[in-house]
């Protein structure tokens, strides 16, 4: 079985994360969208309710599953034998960060990285971007699914449409 990781914080999902969710799913049998816990980090969405939105944006993606890990992505791929991981390059500065991560993940335990290229319409949208948006009440509807949307409105009272 051919099973890759997407990870990310996705605090929030955006519709690039989707995209390439999307997209990774039809190239292995299998797909974890892995939600990277950090205790030191708060975000908008706690880890449950990333984890629940993320479910209801990939329920019709019967060959993905959902969840989460502390610790080095290495360690979560050998404890599961998954063997790539699958990311989105928006720019140059992602490709040179997400090569070094590539590079450092093979190194230690030959696991194989998929970098693939952003959907254009979605290649200026980052999980930040839509949080600062959002919370200067700023319209970010086309560029979050309508569930994620929702659930920002309820944090961000000011959120437009």
């Amino acid at each position: 079985m051919r099973r890759a990781v997407c990870p990310g914080s996705y605090d929030p999902a955006t519709n690039g994360h989707l995209d390439i969710i999307e997209r990774a799913s039809r190239l292995f049998d299998e797909v974890v969208v892995l939600v990277g816990v950090n205790k030191n980090k708060k975000g908008v969405f706690e880890i449950e309710e990333r984890l629940e939105i993320l479910r209801e944006i990939t329920a019709k993606l019967p060959n993905v599953r959902i969840d989460s890990w502390e610790g080095l992505l290495v360690d979560y791929c050998r404890a599961n034998d998954i063997t790539a991981v699958a990311k989105g390059l928006r720019s140059v500065s992602d490709f040179d960060y997400e090569l070094q991560m590539a590079q450092m993940n093979r190194e230690l335990t030959g696991v194989e990285t998929l970098l693939m290229a952003n959907n254009p319409a979605y290649g200026f949208v980052s999980s930040s971007l839509v949080k600062e948006v959002a919370a200067l009440g700023g319209d970010i509807e086309r560029f979050v699914p309508p569930v994620v949307f929702d659930r920002l409105s309820e944090k961000f009272p000011k959120l437009g449409r």
